[in-house]
């Protein structure tokens, strides 16, 4: 199956099946891609949260109240739901951790090499911090290209997923206490398999057409 037609499948759920489950050998391969979804200079400035059991969810849902609650049952009737979640800054302890762990995985041919690496990274993230000032949008950035890694994921595994914005993130942050660990909350998804009543399921894919989203020079 090629990744187009993979992409293709791919839909945005209304309504999941609650006794269908996700094997953990599917949870352990989307693990997998959203560890190793790119980030700008391999900033990885995320966290998730998986939410694998019914209290797991229950917590979760606790965001989908009120404004929100039509959200409430594709997170209860999912399979699993993450919680993609941005740093609150850009540590020095963070950038230290990656570059140690760029060490361990290889990726220095000298000192020199891993000195140089931390300057250009720092040197990025100095640029969004005080010329740009734009440093959480830019680490929500990163988190939203391993939501894209994830989504392609899931329908290359024939899981349905549905992203959600459609949250009180405040409630969310304070639930899971992610601002005390230096994070916060920037998209949920529910992941399992869709009902019969899943009325998206049977509606055709619509885009915009080649001619107009592309422009060749």
């Amino acid at each position: 199956m090629s990744v187009a037609s993979v992409a293709s499948r791919r839909y945005t759920t209304k309504a999941f099946d609650a006794s269908k489950k996700i094997t953990q050998d599917k949870i352990d391969e989307l693990k997998a891609l959203l560890r190793l979804a790119p980030s700008s200079v391999n900033s990885q400035p995320w966290h998730f949260v998986l939410a694998a059991s019914e209290e797991g969810k229950g917590r979760v849902a606790k965001a989908a109240a009120g404004n929100f609650a039509y959200n409430e049952a594709k997170i209860s009737k999912a399979s699993h739901v993450l919680v993609l979640c941005a740093r609150t800054d850009m540590t020095e302890a963070h950038l230290q951790a990656v570059l140690e762990q760029e060490q361990a995985d290889g990726r220095f041919r000298s000192e020199e090499s891993k000195a140089t690496q931390h300057v250009v990274r720092t040197s990025y993230v100095n640029l969004h911090r005080f010329t740009q000032k734009d440093l959480q949008h830019w680490m929500e950035k990163q988190v939203y290209l391993a939501l894209g890694t994830l989504l392609l994921g899931a329908a290359s595994l024939g899981l349905d997923a549905t992203p959600m914005e459609g949250i009180d993130f405040g409630v969310l942050d304070s639930e899971l206490g992610l601002r005390e660990q230096g994070f916060t909350s920037v998209v949920v998804v529910s992941l399992g398999y869709h009902s019969d009543e899943d009325f998206n399921a049977a509606l055709p894919k619509s885009r915009l057409t080649e001619e107009v989203v592309f422009t060749t020079i």
